[in-house]
């Protein structure tokens, strides 16, 4: 069918297969609590009127938060990530080899530290 291969082959999904994003869709759906609190702030444009995607699949990865006119990544690192240092560096660097910027936050900014988190992706749409 013409409509899903133009779909598969969007340049926003970077050629995401059907299988990430079903996940993604899943994903979406089940926030986490910080991943609940960054899109209440972002959602709508609020931030300089840029529009984000929540749970955005590209590639072979799911994007936590992704503004394309930004080209711009937010990912939020819960404890997971603690045991995922080599994974986060590996998927960083190719996001990164797209032409994309790449934020990381952990949970505890999000949750302690928002106003700060906030600033920091602001700034990053600015440039």
């Amino acid at each position: 069918m013409t409509y899903s291969r133009v779909i598969n082959s969007s340049k926003q999904n970077h050629d995401a297969d059907l299988n990430i994003k079903k996940k993604a869709r899943e994903l979406h759906r089940n926030l986490t609590p910080s991943e609940k609190i960054l899109w209440n702030a972002v959602r709508n444009g609020q931030l300089n009127g840029m529009h984000f995607r929540k749970q955005h699949p590209f590639g072979i990865y799911i994007l936590d938060y992704y503004c394309y006119k930004a080209n711009l990544v937010i990912e939020i690192d819960g404890e997971i990530h603690l045991n995922r240092k080599s994974y986060d560096l590996e998927r960083t660097e190719y996001l990164k080899s797209t032409g994309l910027k790449v934020l990381r936050f952990k949970n505890w900014d999000v949750v302690n530290r928002l106003d700060w988190v906030i600033k920091v992706i602001k700034s990053n749409l600015e440039d």
